[in-house]
């Protein structure tokens, strides 16, 4: 990325993509959001799926089903090719063991020239209930 603007458009993009992605779980949408080598973190403290096929395979597991939720999301910083997206997630009150509840969540995406991440983490906190 050549600019703050620049990022910016790219994280709203990538954004966008990774929402389609969600309510999809769409092999192909989930691969085009991430470069070959990827690093995609699904807790800051536990170990990475590293590579595009890892990533599919490992986002496919712990999928959520379309509809079992809802997603509101800004971007809270860019920071050179670097986007941080403050966001709030709440599942539906029936599905799985995420049954109505609600997560702040922080990702950090490092993106490539061509806007793809080259690496994803996600920072979330579970919201207390009532």
């Amino acid at each position: 990325m050549s600019d703050r603007n620049t990022t910016h458009a790219a994280a709203r993009r990538w954004v966008d993509a990774y929402e389609t992605a969600w309510r999809t779980n769409d092999t192909d949408d989930i691969r085009a959001l991430f470069t070959d080598d990827a690093v995609y973190s699904t807790e800051p403290w536990g170990p990475p799926w590293t590579g595009a096929d890892a990533i599919v395979d490992g986002w496919l597991r712990s999928r959520d089903e379309p509809d079992t939720y809802t997603f509101e999301w800004d971007v809270a910083g860019i920071d050179g090719d670097r986007a941080f997206i403050q966001a709030r997630t709440v599942y539906a009150p029936e599905g799985d063991e995420k049954d109505g509840n609600a997560y702040r969540n922080l990702w950090v995406i490092d993106l490539a020239e061509n806007g793809r991440a080259r690496a994803f983490t996600e920072w979330y906190m579970k919201e207390p209930r009532g």
